[in-house]
């Protein structure tokens, strides 16, 4: 019997058939045939090709392995994603970030397991690879953008002395043991992050001889993990408002995707990422004061905290870029070389909603549930520590 045959008859069984005997019966003929494993190893590199095809990437394949099967799939699946890497395509900076990021195959080095058990495992994880329905494509090229180019080209610039400042600043906002503290770094790095999306818009305007003329904007996916994935999400879309973005929440997949220009997707990368581990170790400390007062903790309160959080810590952000936006705006007006700051922007913000008209051209909008427990609420508002309270767009659903 050849080698393909066992592989292809172990397919017909198990990928298609969904039943326990059957996936059992594959495994069996995969085990005993040693001779199959580098075909049944390529095949898997073929689903993983065929995936990025579909409009998915490393992080996303990662991010729905480890949602719905367990830990020995994910480096099986990291394997497959590092064996195909090669003979990729360059696909840019932040996929190449991805491929740094997984999983440490000799970190994570998977328990000696028999064959049978590893064909199953295998199984398992091709079942899933094989369903995978497609996404929306991010990069220009496939989504018929043009000014892909002029994007990449600033990609591949080493970091600005904002951005290293920025990140300075959530470092220090993570690091405090004081909220207030946080809080008020978050607030700075924002209003750099203002200034810097300014500055990135008018270069781009400059390079292109064109203020109407913005280059392209672009997309990227950022994980929303369980628990509390809605709260998480309107997180993320506030952040994203604040800083000329659009987020659309596929809630299904345990993603937004996020669009807007190179220079406010890394803003809204950084300050997400800071602000969710600020708001855990705020709703870590309230926890504790709540047990203090002989409440116990609840996921009706970290839902409503994270919830609160989320509505505040959105009001502020909102206010620091408008801040540092009228600022530069009218420092602008008053020079020659800057005076056409305004249609920069307004043509930039068209530019994002036809790039997100386009690939979502149909979402919903969700209420958020279990924002019910007052004293969550209370401690979540406390925490992002807010001047006011103001509304926020409905959550997009894709």
């Amino acid at each position: 019997m050849s080698t393909p045959s066992t592989v292809d008859r172990a397919f017909e069984t198990a990928l298609y058939d969904t039943a326990d005997d059957a996936l059992d019966t594959a495994a069996s003929l995969l085990a005993a045939d040693p001779a199959a494993d580098a075909e049944l190893a390529r095949r898997g590199e073929e689903f993983v090709a065929t995936a990025w095809r579909r409009g998915w990437q490393p992080a996303d394949l990662v991010r729905i392995v480890r949602r719905e099967l367990d830990d020995v799939h994910v480096r099986l699946v990291a394997a497959l994603i590092r064996a195909r890497a090669p003979h990729d395509r360059a696909r840019g900076p932040r996929w190449a970030a991805q491929l740094d990021d997984l999983p440490d195959a000799e970190a994570t080095a998977p328990p000696r397991t028999d064959r049978f058990s590893h064909a199953t495992a295998v199984l398992e994880l091709y079942r899933l690879l094989l369903r995978l329905p497609g996404l929306e494509p991010l990069e220009a090229g496939a989504a018929g953008d043009a000014g892909g180019a002029t994007r990449r080209g600033r990609e591949n610039r080493p970091d600005s002395r904002a951005l290293a400042r920025i990140r300075g600043l959530l470092a220090k906002a993570e690091a405090t043991g004081y909220p207030e503290e946080a809080e008020a770094l978050s607030a700075k790095a924002q209003e750099l992050m203002a200034r810097h999306s300014v500055d990135e818009a008018l270069l781009a305007a400059q390079a292109q001889g064109s203020a109407t003329s913005p280059d392209t904007p672009g997309a990227c996916r950022i994980g929303v993990e369980p628990p509390y994935e809605q709260a998480k999400a309107v997180l993320l879309d506030a952040v994203a408002d604040a800083n000329h973005c659009r987020a659309v929440w596929n809630e299904s997949f345990g993603f937004s995707t996020v669009v807007g220009f190179e220079a406010d997707l890394e803003a809204v990368e950084l300050l997400y990422t800071s602000l969710l581990v600020q708001a855990e170790a705020a709703m870590t400390k309230a926890e504790a004061g709540q047990r203090a007062g002989g409440r116990r903790r609840t996921k009706t309160f970290r839902q409503s905290f994270l919830a609160a959080y989320a509505h505040r810590a959105g009001t502020r952000l909102r206010a620091a870029a408008e801040a540092a936006t009228e600022a530069a705006t009218e420092a602008a007006t008053t020079g020659v070389a800057d005076a056409n700051l305004l249609p920069v922007l307004a043509s930039r913000e068209v530019a994002v909603t036809d790039r997100v008209e386009r690939m979502f051209p149909q979402t919903t909008t969700t209420r958020l549930r279990g924002a019910a427990d007052a004293a969550g609420w209370t401690e979540g508002t406390r925490a992002a520590d807010a001047a006011r309270v103001g509304h926020h767009r409905p959550l997009k659903r894709g």
